[in-house]
């Protein structure tokens, strides 16, 4: 019995080494009837690098630098910003007993807008109000005895340092009583509470947001070399994603003396009517300035541009029937619409390379790829 077993499980393995054998006969012979040679591969590929490397002519796109009118202006993006903005807050605690206003609802300046329980100051002031009646009763009555030469100066005088201390009681009475109303400090638009009449407050804590947003203002900012080009009162135009078909004018208020050293930018800031109230503080807004005047400069493809430490493009020489390639370093002025203004570097209708720098080095020898 134990042998017909030992005999079954030889034969089972015998079986299972002949599938592993077939089936990798066949993978074989199937790989090896589509693939080349392997030194054959590696030569053709060595071949192409040795090409790419400068054994034969490079494929590259080419542009012309073009000369063209562009209008003298600059471009940024900024952020709207109220003209004026507060938290209103308590400057003493209290419970709210009356709200005097509307979630987003216009006010004017000195408006009453919410009140607290003043019945304890309330009392102070009648108690310094009594206080000072009193004495100003005793200065008079002084006064009088003085005259008749009944009392001493001093005795005088201690009637009107109690008379003033009793005023000064009243005025500081009257300032606490006050302070238990919070009025708007300037016309605005409400913004939406976070309490409610019954509220228990405590001292400075937030209550509600105030907006003056008749003028927005709009802060960017503006590359250094702009500096000495821009002024107060210079215009510019906004435009929001939120209003894609609308453009709105604002002019330029306030220059920051100090340029940032990080980005080597100015900040700016503008002043925009907003009467309509279509514009909201805190939208993000795309600001042209226009110098007012059109400048004839060179223009080219931003991707003939290869940027590092400094910008350069590869122009392309013409020596008889060869083409090659030569570095040439520029300086660059604006960018408009996939195109970049060229300063200094290039002539009109000098011929660069677009597409293929990774390939290129000075001298390499290029060829033009058909359209």
């Amino acid at each position: 019995m134990e042998t017909k077993k030992k005999h079954r499980s030889n034969v089972i393995l015998l079986a299972l080494a002949g599938l592993v054998a077939l089936g990798g006969g066949g993978y074989w012979l199937h790989h090896r009837a589509d693939a080349p040679d392997l030194p054959e591969a590696v030569a053709s590929a060595a071949l192409t690098a040795s090409r790419s490397d400068g054994g034969g002519d490079v494929l590259v796109e080419t542009a012309r630098v073009a000369r063209t009118r562009l209008a003298d202006e600059a471009t940024a993006v900024g952020t709207l910003k109220s003209n004026e903005s507060v938290v209103l807050r308590p400057e003493t605690s209290g419970r709210i007993n009356r709200i005097a206003f509307q979630d987003g609802e216009r006010v004017k300046k000195g408006v009453l807008l919410l009140t607290l329980d003043a019945g304890i100051q309330a009392a102070e002031l009648q108690q310094a109000e009594a206080n000072l009646a009193l004495a100003r009763a005793n200065q008079t009555r002084n006064e009088d005895l003085f005259r008749k030469k009944f009392i001493s100066p001093q005795a005088l005088d201690n009637t009107r340092a109690a008379l003033r201390v009793q005023e000064a009681a009243v005025t500081l009475a009257r300032a606490r009583l006050d302070k238990m109303q919070i009025r708007a400090p300037f016309d605005g638009v409400m913004g939406i509470r976070n309490v409610s009449v019954g509220d228990y407050i405590r001292e400075g804590e937030d209550l509600v947001n105030l907006e003056d947003i008749n003028t927005l203002k709009v802060d960017f900012r503006l590359p250094e070399a702009y500096l000495n080009r821009l002024r107060v009162g210079l215009g510019l135009e906004v435009m929001s994603d939120a209003l894609p078909n609308e453009r709105f004018s604002a002019s330029l208020s306030a220059l920051d003396p100090l340029v940032d050293v990080g980005g080597r930018s100015i900040s700016c800031r503008a002043l925009l009517p907003n009467g309509e109230g279509r514009l909201h503080p805190g939208m993000f807004v795309r600001v042209r300035l226009d110098f007012g005047a059109n400048v004839d400069t060179l223009m080219i493809p931003e991707e003939a541009v290869v940027t590092g430490s400094a910008p350069f493009v590869f122009r392309v020489e013409t020596e008889g029937r060869t083409l090659t390639v030569k570095t040439i370093p520029v300086r660059l002025g604006q960018h408009r619409a996939g195109q970049v203004e060229i300063l200094e570097g290039l002539e009109d209708n000098a011929e660069v390379v677009t597409s293929g720098h990774l390939k290129l080095r000075d001298g390499a020898v290029v060829k033009r790829q058909e359209a």
